[in-house]
């Protein structure tokens, strides 16, 4: 029997027949598992089970500034909320609810347009984007902050934060959130309301020299009362001089001027007579004047002809320590002995000076070129009573632990 043998180029072909025919069901067999992976390395195929929710609509107009945000999904999770205004400036805000919501972290400003563009993520991964847009209102009513110390000033350590509104304010809350006290190097700073028009913010001692403060003001949107809402948008800078603390003592009729912990002169004075002692407590310089009108009318001392007990055109360098009329200055009116031996005024305090303040070495136009605004003067030893915190930018005479509780309108 003659066998024919198999050549090479056979074989060849039929192990390469057999080879690519093991590729193939190799392949059928990898592929006939219903997609590869089960738990699967990419989203599943099919739309996203999740649902985004707006408010308000797309295309709203005269939204609320404050409550009528709200972004939430459904039958999945937020992952990214994005709001922002005409100009790119975004809202903050925190997702809550383990994905389930979104809410802004402050009001939103008046007469403004904002665009919102939300995403969320089902279960498998498949995401879901919705967009919208609207408009919020536009007030009748609004109010403004005055605030003091000015953008850009340095000032003594004693000053506060001060901010007087326009208009009463019967949500303390809403409008205390909307403005931030920043300072360097970190410090805490509470606020303090006197009344339903002002609110002072202040650490628990005095500023430290060199301090750097930074106030927001994003009143733009707030409703401070019904219908009234804010309409400013300010960020202001203030820088803390070298620390300067004085101590009038009215028993021994003399100032000591402390400049950062040393004693840098001591200096006569002449305070409140005893009918109308100066106040005790501390007290901060609100403001300057080389040369200013005393009036006694003004503030209460009236004669039986109803006019002033004093009128004084051209006292110089005056400091105000109060609003109701408590100054330090300058006084050319009483002979030289008084000072350092007598308490003559109606309560202020005096310091030896020449008609016109023209002497720069007296102890007055001394004392005033060395002082700031925001520069702490405190009493001592005199027969009336500590100073009201209200009384100019005195807070300090109020205990920590009772600044920042709640304002009148709230209890």
């Amino acid at each position: 029997m003659r066998v024919q043998p198999i050549s090479r180029s056979r074989g060849r072909r039929t192990a390469l027949s057999a080879l690519l025919l093991g590729s193939v069901l190799t392949l059928v067999s990898a592929c006939d598992g219903g997609g590869g992976d089960a738990k699967g390395d990419k989203p599943a195929d099919g739309p996203s089970q999740a649902v985004v929710n707006i408010a308000p609509t797309d295309g709203a107009k005269d939204v609320a500034t404050s409550g009528a945000l709200k972004v939430t999904a459904d039958k999945g999770s937020l992952t990214s909320v994005k709001v922002a205004d005409a100009k790119g400036k975004a809202i903050d805000g925190n997702i809550t609810n383990g994905g389930a919501a979104w809410e802004p972290s402050s009001h939103l400003s008046a007469s403004t347009k904002y665009t919102v563009d939300a995403i969320a993520k089902d279960k498998k991964g498949r995401t879901s984007a919705k967009h919208a847009a609207f408009t919020t209102l536009t007030p009748q009513n609004t109010f403004v902050g005055y605030f003091t110390p000015e953008d850009g000033s340095t000032v003594g350590v004693g000053m506060p934060v001060s901010i007087n509104f326009s208009r009463g304010i019967t949500d303390p809350k809403a409008v205390e959130r909307a403005i931030k006290v920043k300072a360097e190097p970190a410090v805490e700073v509470k606020g303090h309301w006197f009344g339903n028009d002002r609110l002072d913010f202040r650490p628990e001692k005095y500023w430290a020299a060199g301090t750097k403060v930074t106030v927001d003001l994003n009143l733009d949107g707030v409703q401070g009362r019904e219908g009234v809402y804010g309409s400013q948008n300010k960020t202001l800078k203030f820088t803390v001089g070298r620390s300067q603390v004085s101590t009038v003592d009215a028993k021994s009729h003399q100032m000591t001027v402390e400049r950062d912990g040393k004693v840098l002169k001591t200096v006569p004075i002449s305070a409140g007579a005893p009918a109308n002692p100066t106040y005790n407590g501390q007290m901060v310089i609100s403001e300057k004047h080389e040369v200013t009108r005393m009036n006694g009318a003004t503030v209460g001392f009236t004669g039986s002809d109803g006019k002033g007990e004093y009128d004084i055109p051209d006292v110089p360098h005056a400091m105000r320590l109060s609003t109701s009329g408590t100054f330090l200055h300058g006084n050319y009116w009483s002979g030289s002995s008084t000072f350092g031996s007598e308490n003559a005024s109606h309560g202020c305090v005096g310091l030896e000076d020449q008609r016109g303040g023209g002497d720069p070495n007296s102890p007055a136009a001394w004392f005033y070129s060395n002082s700031l605004i925001g520069d702490v003067v405190i009493v001592k030893n005199s027969d009336d009573k500590t100073i009201k915190p209200d009384n100019g930018l005195n807070g300090w005479n109020m205990p920590w632990s009772e600044w920042g509780k709640s304002s009148p309108q709230e209890s």
